[in-house]
């Protein structure tokens, strides 16, 4: 947007608002946890020791989606992908953390800028006032170099009832290693996947995400009251999602179902008027893809969806057909070297790995110093005390396909690429056909090497961390 449209937005939007009035348009509060997937939410139904009533409280007023996939399952690939409405390997974003980092293309922008450029306000919340005894994240951990800086306007959650429509995240970190609290959920009655042997310590470490997520949701507790308190909520949609999946094994940097699909659950004021497709107090199955949610936001905005936006809008005026299949890749990860793209529609998961010489246990410092089944796992095999669900993951080479009925086997342990029924044969060669045209027709920047070894990419990155953060870099 040129200096003159945006300076007749900023006065149009400062006449609307002189006399307290209320928006025309409504306030976005995005909440994002950081390394999270349905199961820590106990309105997801799926796991018995999660209790989180706030969250539950949005979603029985709000809409909750079940099939929502981030495209990548770390954070800054994924981040990467969701704040600009394109697929990370599109632009070159997909190894986590890029050590050189590249502007954007043109026609290409994080939603920040788009709407600032339509007249929000927008914020990455940091500070709170005192008595709330909140503190945001402010993560961005973007893989490219925006073309607008400050990022955001404010950082402090008291400019944002005087700044009218705005557009502000929160980024939280408790359900990201090191976990936050502990010793709340009994860890004898965490509902552990199959491909996780039933071990003290495997509990414990479970049940401290669960405490972490219980954590989460007493502060976002604390930000709706005062949304409340300060009259914003009847005009500020809210919104609360997770960056990527949990981070457990075959979770975070994985690309099964654990490592993609996040919590998405969405409460429209009802002060303003519902978009299209929009049902309170409803459950969503569509497939959907993080990069969606930049165009949608832009739709409550009344802002067009730019032309070269890969996501799409899912709720308002101009929703498409819902999509057949969703996507997913995971590049570098720190120093491992991992190339695998995943696509499923919706029964069955595709995973295709372009580099099956690199074990799952490939050599991972963070993951040795965090994950205390990363050590534990591998220990067990070595004494033969895994079956051979577990064990799976301990073996010295990846399968080069895999292919996952979802309706028969949701935790992903029966790999059918070998299978003789017809109906698991053609779902091999229809999904494997998909992900072939997805990876050419999206220029996925994964089929070109890096130019740096996966160590020096990584020590460049922790070179690059500010004083005092550069034992976290690896993150």
């Amino acid at each position: 947007m040129t200096p003159l449209p945006r300076l007749l937005c900023a006065l149009l939007f400062a006449a609307t608002t002189a006399f307290g009035a209320v928006p025309t348009r409504p306030n976005i509060l995005w909440l994002v946890a950081e390394d999270t997937s349905p199961s820590a939410y106990s309105c997801y139904g799926t796991q018995p020791a999660a209790a989180t009533p706030t969250i539950d409280r949005i979603a029985a007023t709000g809409m909750r989606f079940d099939r929502f996939y981030t495209t990548a399952p770390v954070c800054s690939p994924a981040r990467s992908a969701w704040n600009t409405g394109m697929y990370q390997t599109t632009l070159g974003a997909h190894n986590h953390r890029t050590p050189n980092k590249q502007p954007l293309p043109e026609g290409v922008r994080p939603l920040g800028e788009w709407l600032r450029g339509a007249g929000y306000f927008t914020a990455n919340v940091r500070e709170f006032p005192a008595e709330m005894n909140v503190r945001g994240a402010g993560k961005t951990d973007w893989n490219f170099i925006p073309k607008e800086t400050p990022l955001f306007e404010s950082d402090r959650w008291s400019d944002l009832a005087s700044h009218q429509p705005f557009y502000a995240q929160i980024n939280f970190q408790e359900t990201h290693r090191d976990f936050s609290a502990e010793g709340i959920t009994d860890p004898a009655k965490v509902q552990l996947p199959p491909y996780y042997p039933d071990h003290p310590v495997i509990r414990k470490d479970y049940a401290d995400y669960l405490d972490s997520a219980r954590r989460l949701d007493g502060k976002i507790a604390r930000i709706l009251a005062r949304l409340e308190k300060e009259g914003l909520a009847d005009n500020t949609v809210v919104i609360f999602m997770g960056d990527n999946g949990e981070a457990h094994i075959r979770g975070k940097q994985f690309c099964y179902e654990e490592g993609l699909n996040v919590p998405l659950i969405i409460r429209w004021p009802k002060g303003m008027p519902a978009p299209a497709h929009y049902r309170a107090g409803s459950v969503d199955r569509r497939l959907l893809e993080a990069i969606d949610m930049p165009a949608t936001l832009l739709t409550f905005a009344g802002v067009t969806v730019p032309a070269k936006m890969q996501g799409k809008p899912f709720l308002g005026a101009n929703v498409g057909a819902p999509k057949t299949y969703v996507f997913g890749a995971r590049d570098r990860c720190d120093e491992t070297a991992m190339r695998l793209r995943t696509v499923r529609d919706d029964r069955y998961r595709y995973i295709r790995t372009f580099t099956p010489e690199v074990p799952f246990f490939a050599p991972n410092a963070y993951k040795t110093k965090q994950y205390p089944a990363w050590t534990l796992m591998p220990q067990l095999h070595a004494e033969g005390k895994l079956d051979p669900i577990q064990d799976f993951l301990c073996q010295p080479r990846q399968p080069e396909e895999q292919l996952f009925d979802m309706t028969t086997d949701p935790h992903e342990i029966k790999n059918l690429v070998k299978s003789t029924n017809p109906e698991h044969v053609a779902a091999l060669q229809r999904l494997r056909a998909e992900l072939e045209s997805w990876i050419i027709r999206t220029d996925d920047q994964g089929r070109f090497p890096e130019k740096m070894t996966p160590a020096e990419a990584d020590a460049a990155v922790r070179a690059q961390a500010p004083a005092g953060k550069k034992k976290k870099a690896a993150k």
